[in-house]
Parts: structure tokens; sequence; C-alpha cells
């Protein structure tokens, strides 16, 4: 037994409604994991609280001190300041301007690297999922919104202080829906989980998706993906009707990036394609080689993200890896 000083890697993913705190090693093979419910307005001592004992929770579970720990990794809801590592605003936890970075390293003693939920997401793809190898990957993640993100010849895409790559805020109609970021007919008003549970309440309400009416009612909030995909395989032709235009909307904005990136892999991630991966697929995938130019049709693929639940985590820890191991900072 050597008395080399074994290393062990942090990935954190700060959702809207979870907390997940992912123990790996060297090789990023998951050692141990926590995982916790968000907590909606318990305000930011409480919720730095939270965080600190979901990663605890991990080391222990990992049987490691916190000594053993080389970096830790956050992938993070809401516009941050990447350099310094703060979230700027999480609306849907209430906490205002928050101080990750630094909390963070005072409380573990080592490095952390605070980015993107969904750039993590697209770097996890990158390093062991389903882009491994690509020399440009672009992320488009649906949800609540449509989150995007793009890692090119092994970095991550990024702005100047801030994350980048909003692919869910392109122009895909002009004077079309409004927006929540206020402008009108971005890709995450006509493609987002949102978007598509109000088209579908709808429906039900008109009476024109029974399983939908049967099994969640009108009520927006409860057409989650789960409910979407259970309706489609009852049958219900105006619900899968409905979700395929939204996908055939991501394909546009899927052929945008392609025209500008030339990606090699383009890798759909998020609930709502787990829940329904063929549909999302198959529909970007057409789409996006129609409206892409001529010269890129053939030059790319669209493939269904691996790592499901656990993608932010590793592509957290993955890049504090990197940025450390590398010697200097890549932030």
């Amino acid at each position: 037994m050597t008395n080399e000083k074994k290393k062990y890697w942090v990935g954190f993913d700060l959702g809207a409604t979870k907390l997940l705190a992912v123990v790996f090693n060297d090789e990023l093979e998951i050692v141990a994991e926590r995982r916790r419910k968000t907590k909606a307005a318990e305000g930011l001592a409480a919720g730095f609280k939270r965080i600190r004992e979901t990663i605890e929770q991990a080391l222990d579970a990992a049987h490691i001190s916190t000594a053993d720990v080389a970096g830790i990794g956050v992938g993070s809801t809401g516009p941050l300041d990447l350099d310094k590592g703060i979230i700027l605003e999480t609306p849907n936890l209430g906490w205002g301007e928050t101080p990750l970075k630094a909390t963070l390293e005072k409380a573990f003693d080592c490095p952390v690297i605070v980015l993107n939920d969904v750039d993590a997401g697209t770097y996890g793809e990158y390093r062991r999922g389903a882009a491994m190898q690509a020399r440009c990957v672009v992320g488009i993640f649906p949800g609540t919104g449509i989150g995007g993100g793009c890692v090119y010849e092994g970095k991550i895409i990024r702005g100047r202080r801030n994350s980048c790559f909003e692919i869910g805020h392109i122009q895909v109609l002009p004077n079309g829906p409004l927006c929540g970021c206020g402008q009108r007919g971005c890709l995450e008003a006509v493609a987002s989980r949102l978007a598509i549970s109000a088209a579908v309440a709808a429906a039900a309400y008109r009476g024109a998706a029974p399983t939908i009416l049967k099994n969640a009612g009108t009520d927006l909030a409860e057409v989650r993906s789960s409910v979407l995909s259970a309706a489609i395989e009852a049958g219900d032709k105006t619900v899968e009707e409905i979700v395929r235009d939204a996908a055939r909307w991501l394909g546009i904005g899927a052929a945008a990036a392609v025209n500008l990136l030339a990606p090699d892999v383009i890798v759909l991630g998020g609930g709502l394609v787990e829940a329904m991966p063929n549909i999302f697929a198959d529909e970007v995938r057409n789409v996006a080689r129609k409206r892409a130019m001529p010269a890129f049709r053939d030059a790319f693929r669209v493939t269904v993200a691996k790592l499901g639940d656990y993608a932010t985590a590793l592509g957290a820890a993955a890049w504090v890896q990197t940025v450390l191991l590398a010697g200097h900072d890549k932030r």
C-alpha cells in the first residue's frame, strides 16, 4: 500500500428541485452519492446548510474526509458570475445573490468551481457519455425552459464573466408567443415543457386529450413529462402531435447551431427527452438535417444523453478536475 494521497472529486448538482452530491474517484467512477430536495424560500443560510450537509453525507458514505477531496465542481441554475463563483439570482429558491464558491471553499478547504448546470451536463456527456471524443458537441436540454451548452475542443464555451449558449432564447418565430425573458418568439416559448404542457392542458380542456384530462386534469403543473409520455402510449394523438411540434422547433434551433459551429454531435437531454427519447431524437434529427446548410447535413449526429440524472454532477466534477490538473485556471 503506497502513501500516495488518494484524490476524490465532488460533483454537485444544484437544481431548482433537487440537490445531488456525488463523490468520484480519479477515473470519474461514482464512489458514493447523496440527494435531497430543494426547499423554495427557506432562506440563504438554511440553503447553504443543506448544501453543506448533502456534500458531507456523500463524503461519509464514501468513507473519506474533506482532506481527501481535491476539488468540488458545482453545476447550478440561474445567471452566474463564473469568475467569482457567485449565483447572481436564484428565482426558484429565493436566495438572491449567492457567494457559492467562497462559502464552499471555506467549508471544505479545497478549490471550488461553479458553472452553469447545462454546461456541466454537456461536458459530462463529452467526458463519459454520448459525445465522447467529439471535437464539438452541442447540448440541448429542454425542460421548464430550454438550456444549451457547447464543448469545443475540450473547452466549455462561455462569455467573459457569464455562461452563454442560451439556445432557448434564439428567435425562431418572429412576433411569436411571449417568452419569460421578455422577448417574443424564442425557442423556449414554443418548445419547452412549459409550452408543451400549456398546449396539452388546453387540449384536455377541449376534450381532445382524454388521458391527460383523466390523469392530470387541466392543471398545467400536473402535466409533467411522465404524464405526457403515458398519454402518448395510451393513444392520445393530439398530445403526440403537440410534443412532435415542439421537437420540430428544437430541430430548427439545432440547425442554427449546426450552421454556426458545425458540431459533430448534438446531445439531447433532460427529463422531457428521457421520457420520450425516440420522438425527440427523430424529429430533431430530421428537421436539423433539412434546415442545415447542405455542406453540414451529413457531418453531425443527433443522440440522446446517456448519463441521465448524473450528467451535471459528473460534468462539474470532471471540469474541476480538468482545470486543476492542467495547472491553470480555464474557468
